[in-house]
């Protein structure tokens, strides 16, 4: 951001619509098109218009509101917008306050006893952003909260006001029912006072004199699915039935930190049985890194799915496992049976290591194995470490009735048998027992159940 500010010709467009007679405000669009700032602006001139009003800027997790609206577009936006104008920042309840005795307090949705600190108030705006994340119940309880009402001037009052901002998720999200379709989420009924509820879409381009070089061209090299929401910012269609959404997803992903440490690590494997040559035509390789946190929660830590012969994938494996320390690599023996042990032996003895071996094997279909999964990521029992944007696009085309999506899901399914290994009471028959692959020289009898050591 510049020294100076100057809106540009959207935020504009934008500021009229904050300005207008609706109380229920959204902006969405594409990723770093200056929504979130624009809206804190906002609050803060509201702030800063009625002395001793307070305001509320909610996001679903507190870790998140704090590492990009607390230590980085806050200080920002004061600085550029308001210099001079100094604050106090609460770092025990988490408020700013104002010169004037306002207060904008900051606050995670998930906290339950800190919502139920921020939510015993009442507040003149709220400020739900990046609201995708943000289940109904949430939001429906929070505005109930919006209802201070503060003199700007004797006997002028300050509108309560609510601001939402989003990347685009799909057509079954409530924001896209509330403000495009302008009716009610759980009713379907058109509400009763639809003037109320405003939108504009801001995409990056309508922001270029603030982005870096290049950033165009970085989203423009996202998948279809990805430059969909976060380049031209537009809703998606909803899957029906899908058994994983981007909200969950996005909800619980580690951007802004790191993960906690691993009581225990596999790395899965979805084999396709390609050969070393002529495999353009054969299917990737699924590689996923999972993790058991001291949390309790399950991590992805890395995708490295390739399309590549066994000599060139099992080297990726065994890097992989040896890179993590990993407990196990855990692989799916129906497409290549014996071949699959073959192969992380042979990479495992080149690289002069030993790799803890787990076999499964698949007895039920996709959508079955996918399910529980589901219901973990549900709980936010699942966090993607990063965007792993390959992995998520074929996990948003798993539904009910099967995979939708138009090649094989490698990626999902290795995720889904690392997942399998981290959670095994939830998945049913259980796993066969553990099978070491051993560095000293072996040889193999194909008519044997494992490994004969000489």
């Amino acid at each position: 951001m510049a020294a100076t500010f100057k809106l540009t010709a959207k935020q504009e467009d934008a500021m009229q619509i904050m300005a207008s007679s609706a109380t229920r405000i959204m902006l969405f669009g594409g990723s770093r098109s200056g929504k979130t700032f624009l809206v804190v602006r906002a609050v803060v001139m509201r702030a800063l218009k009625a002395a001793n009003s307070r305001h509320a800027i909610l996001r679903y997790r507190f870790n998140h509101i704090k590492a990009s609206i607390i230590l980085d577009t806050f200080p920002k936006v004061m600085e550029v917008c308001f210099p001079g104008i100094p604050y106090d920042l609460q770092k025990t309840d988490w408020f700013a306050r104002m010169p004037n005795g306002s207060e904008i307090w900051f606050g995670g949705l998930d906290d339950k006893e800190r919502t139920e600190k921020i939510l015993g108030q009442e507040y003149a705006s709220i400020y739900y952003n990046e609201c995708s994340q943000i289940p109904q119940s949430s939001h429906d309880t929070a505005i109930t909260r919006l209802a201070q009402l503060v003199e700007t001037t004797p006997g002028s009052f300050l509108v309560p006001r609510a601001f939402y901002d989003l990347n685009p998720t799909n057509k079954m999200h409530w924001a896209y029912k509330l403000f495009i379709q302008k009716v009610d989420p759980d009713t379907r009924k058109h509400l009763p006072n639809p003037e109320d509820y405003a939108s504009i879409r801001m995409n990056p381009e309508d922001n270029l004199e603030n982005l870096s070089e290049g950033y165009l061209d970085t989203l423009k090299s996202l998948s279809a699915r990805l430059q969909k929401r976060f380049l031209r910012g537009e809703f998606a269609d909803a899957t029906i039935n899908a058994l994983f959404s981007s909200e969950n997803i996005d909800t619980w992903r580690v951007v802004d930190g790191v993960p906690p440490d691993m009581v225990r690590i596999v790395v899965a494997v979805d084999p396709s049985g390609s050969g070393d040559n002529n495999n353009a035509d054969n299917d990737a390789i699924g590689v996923v890194v999972v993790g058991l946190g001291t949390d309790g929660n399950a991590y992805i830590l890395e995708d490295l799915t390739v399309k590549a012969g066994p000599a060139t994938w099992g080297r990726v494996v065994v890097s992989a496992y040896l890179r993590h320390e990993a407990d196990a690599v855990v692989a799916e023996i129906n497409y290549g049976g014996a071949m699959v042990k073959h192969v992380i032996a042979t990479a495992a003895r080149a690289l002069d290591s030993r790799v803890s071996f787990r076999q499964v094997t698949a007895t039920r279909g996709k959508v079955v194995r996918a399910e529980p999964i589901s219901a973990l990521y549900e709980q936010g029992k699942v966090r993607h470490v990063g965007y792993l944007t390959e992995l998520e696009d074929e996990m948003s085309a798993f539904t009910t009735a099967g995979y939708v999506g138009e090649n094989s899901p490698n990626r999902a399914d290795a995720a889904i048998w690392g997942l399998s290994e981290l959670f095994p009471g939830i998945i049913k028959p259980r796993r066969e027992k553990q099978e070491p692959v051993m560095r000293a020289p072996q040889l193999y009898s194909p008519s044997s159940t494992g490994w004969l050591a000489h």
